[in-house]
């Protein structure tokens, strides 16, 4: 009978430890939690505001934009807009630019490319 009451009470220390431990631990992912959602709401950082919606962003701004592109062939700069629908083809020696998807136009290999500010 001793041997079995003394059994029982280190397992109820055993589960008390157990129980303690993981209180413990999960108080502690609340902590690192509560951290890492920890956001600065009036000053995002850029990555996060280019990465959200364009209209979910602190100043609503387009994702579209111009242009200037360099043509391969005759080196002439063209102004294209980014979500053009219709296929854009240099002025001077007519090689095509850039063609058009869903969203945005697709350059063509070999045309380099800078926004417009």
């Amino acid at each position: 009978r001793k041997r079995e009451a003394g059994q029982k009470e280190r397992q109820r220390v055993r589960d008390r430890e157990r129980h303690t431990q993981t209180n413990f631990t999960s108080v502690d992912k609340r902590e690192t939690m509560a951290l890492h959602s920890d956001v600065d709401l009036l000053n995002p950082p850029a990555s996060v505001e280019k990465n959200s919606h364009k209209l979910k962003r602190l100043v609503q701004s387009p994702n579209s934009f111009f242009m200037d592109v360099k043509c391969q062939g005759c080196f002439n700069i063209t102004t294209v807009f980014s979500h053009s629908q219709s296929v854009v083809v240099c002025g001077t020696c007519a090689a095509v630019l850039c063609q058009p998807t869903g969203g945005r136009a697709r350059l063509t290999e070999g045309c380099s490319f800078r926004k417009k500010q």
